[in-house]
């Protein structure tokens, strides 16, 4: 079975479920080059289509995430939106939002998104809606690795589709509903809020909040802290439920209770205070739900459970046995849950097995082959840096690490969601914490208080990281408390509590990073490197070659792992010398004479021959198996 997810809203994203399995997945804000591109993931999908070689008429099902989605708002909407939460005008929508009006408002919208669905060339009848928490319950509860045992399914966010969060219990491929929470009472719409009165922008910036936190004692933000808890509270009748307290305006509605109550405080004071309140009540909300259903196995999806600091304080519950977060576990795997649901669904109803894999590797995005890298190096003829070909490009990027230098590296498949987890990632030696300096100078100029994440082998977890749960991290979704040893990895801890969240390596699942870090344990005795994401401050990650040579060219990166070479905007000195340097034009001259295609070898002394026109002239397979010859380049300025 085939099926093509989609979620159409903020982050949009767009996956393929073969037979139960993830076989692609990508947002399109990797491909639009706009951030959190909340448009119809046109792109996304017909990337899907071409990297699969599948057709229009293979797919069985499009599940599309959510019965109903605003239309599309930029950033300056939601700020406005948040800004004017008390005018007149809000109040009429909110009054609106309960008359016949909305409903037709609703389906005006829900035919648009069909008609979107329609203009790719699939059939109406092929469409599914899932309701928007139910796909974050999908994803969570058959993304887990804990197969028929119950498991306690929660799911937790802004909003979406009328609700902010659910508890639900999985057995035996079903999921039940237990309890849900309308958006009122949204715990993430207050933390979007207090964001956009940090003056940082909401559904975007929530993390910076949480990694301010810790620079505030508690003493200090005592005062910030009370302000919050009298936001919230829990339900007398049934504690799996949270609600807003008395006199509390409708969550999307609190910027000015908010705004009044802390106005006069310190910023790292106002993070500190929301942080512990919202650590406060997840883990109370947790515990209620535990006691309530009597299930210890979680499973929990939704943008809340982005916040890898409350995930912290989840873990170290002594009710829960073990934790499964779905990996980037905001809407934008929305697509993957959608999809998960629909197949189960199919599976339930004609009583067929039901093989869905735990996630495993998240690298789901497209890989470009040498010769498509080599073809976009060759187009950057006129920038003038260093290019090496390299018969071990890992290798040459541990001792480059090794040096205390910094690597940006793009090779095999891109990840999905919203951490970069080595394929798309800049990498540096995380015993020197003067790298986190030297890297935000070169590309990221963060806010001063951001930490770096931190990749780590398997085999030395228990080193660096105190997990006495064995609780799995491969996607960094959780922070940990760091060991003694927290110097080997200092540039990728928080420098303030000294808390890390890892990014466990093993070989299986992504052989030539873990063999780059490998060797660059053989080098230096240390088993953890800084990981952080290919982009410039603000953009997304990097999806393609031309991107990854554009952030290189406006950055002040000076190394850039492309594929299986290796660029330099300096002199390098390598372990193994490279063969002569080569002319641009002799380098394609000797890739089309290497053709045994005659019509290839038309025009090769054609002196005005276009670099990508002659490439794309040759065949693939050929060019592919050359390209990968320890060769040097220099790219000349014209």
């Amino acid at each position: 079975m085939k099926i093509i997810g989609v979620h159409d809203g903020h982050n949009a994203s767009a996956c393929l479920l073969l037979d139960g399995k993830i076989a692609h997945a990508v947002q399109e804000e990797r491909l639009s080059r706009i951030k959190n591109d909340d448009h119809f993931p046109v792109a996304a999908i017909k990337e899907i289509l071409d990297q699969t070689g599948l057709e229009v008429g293979d797919i069985d099902y499009i599940a599309l995430s959510s019965y109903h989605l605003a239309y599309q708002r930029t950033r300056e909407d939601l700020s406005r939106h948040l800004r004017q939460a008390n005018s007149l005008g809000t109040a009429i929508r909110r009054l609106a939002k309960k008359s016949p009006a909305n409903t037709i408002y609703r389906f005006k919208r829900k035919k648009a998104r069909i008609r979107e669905v329609k203009a790719l060339g699939f059939p109406e009848d092929k469409i599914v809606f899932v309701e928007h928490h139910t796909a974050h319950a999908a994803a969570a509860y058959y993304g887990s690795c804990f197969g028929d045992e119950k498991v306690l399914v929660l799911t937790n966010d802004g909003a979406g589709d009328d609700l902010c969060a659910t508890v639900s219990i999985g057995c035996n491929g079903r999921i039940k509903r237990l309890v849900e929470i309308h958006e009122a009472n949204s715990l993430g719409l207050i933390y979007a809020t207090v964001t956009f009165l940090m003056e940082m922008m909401p559904n975007e910036h929530e993390h910076k909040i949480m990694e301010l936190a810790p620079y505030a004692s508690r003493e200090a933000a005592e005062k910030s802290y009370q302000a919050f808890r009298s936001l919230l509270r829990f339900n007398r009748r049934n504690a799996m439920i949270f609600e807003r307290s008395g006199g509390l305006p409708y969550a999307h509605f609190t910027f000015s209770r908010i705004k009044n109550a802390v106005q006069f405080h310190r910023f790292d004071e106002v993070a500190s205070g929301l942080q512990r309140w919202t650590e406060e009540i997840l883990v109370d909300w947790v515990g209620n739900c535990i006691e309530a259903t009597g299930v210890r196995k979680l499973a929990l999806s939704g943008g809340i459970f982005t916040n890898v600091k409350a995930n912290k304080a989840i873990s170290e519950l002594p009710e829960v046995e073990e934790l499964f977060i779905f990996p980037s576990c905001g809407d934008e795997t929305n697509a993957i849950g959608a999809a998960f649901w629909v197949y189960a669904q199919n599976c339930l109803n004609n009583v067929s097995p039901m093989d869905i894999p735990p996630p495993g590797p998240i690298y789901w995005g497209r890989e470009y082959s040498d010769y498509e890298v080599e073809r976009s190096l060759l187009s950057q003829r006129h920038k003038g840096y260093l290019c090496i070909a390299c018969e071990n490009i890992e290798d040459e990027v541990a001792e480059l690490l090794a040096r205390g230098e910094v690597v940006a590296r793009f090779k095999g498949r891109m990840e999905f969601g919203a951490r970069a987890l080595g394929n798309r990632s800049i990498l540096a030696d995380a015993s020197r914490p003067q790298v986190i300096r030297v890297i935000n100078q070169m590309i990221k100029n963060p806010d001063f208080w951001m930490p770096f994440a931190c990749a780590i082998l398997k085999e030395r977890e228990q080193d660096y990281i105190v997990n006495p749960k064995g609780i799995l991290s491969p996607y960094t979704t959780i922070s940990y408390d760091s060991t003694e040893k927290v110097g080997d990895i200092v540039a990728g801890v928080h420098p303030y509590d000294l808390t890390v969240t890892p990014q466990i390596v093993e070989r299986e699942w992504n052989p030539d990073y873990y063999d780059l870090m490998k060797r660059f344990e053989n080098l230096t005795g240390r088993g953890g490197i800084v990981n952080t994401s290919f982009n410039l401050h603000g953009h997304p990650i990097v999806a393609s070659p031309e991107d990854a040579l554009d952030v290189f060219e406006r950055s002040g990166l000076e190394y850039l792992a492309l594929g299986n070479f290796l660029i330099s905007k300096k002199p390098i000195e390598l372990r193994r010398a490279g063969e002569e340097v080569l002319e641009h034009r002799d380098r394609i001259r000797s890739l089309i004479e290497e053709s045994r295609d005659p019509v290839h070898t038309l025009g090769v002394g054609d002196e005005n021959l276009d670099v990508p026109e002659a490439l794309d002239s040759i065949a693939k397979s050929t060019s592919s198996s050359k390209s990968s010859t320890t060769a040097t380049t220099t790219m000349k300025r014209s």
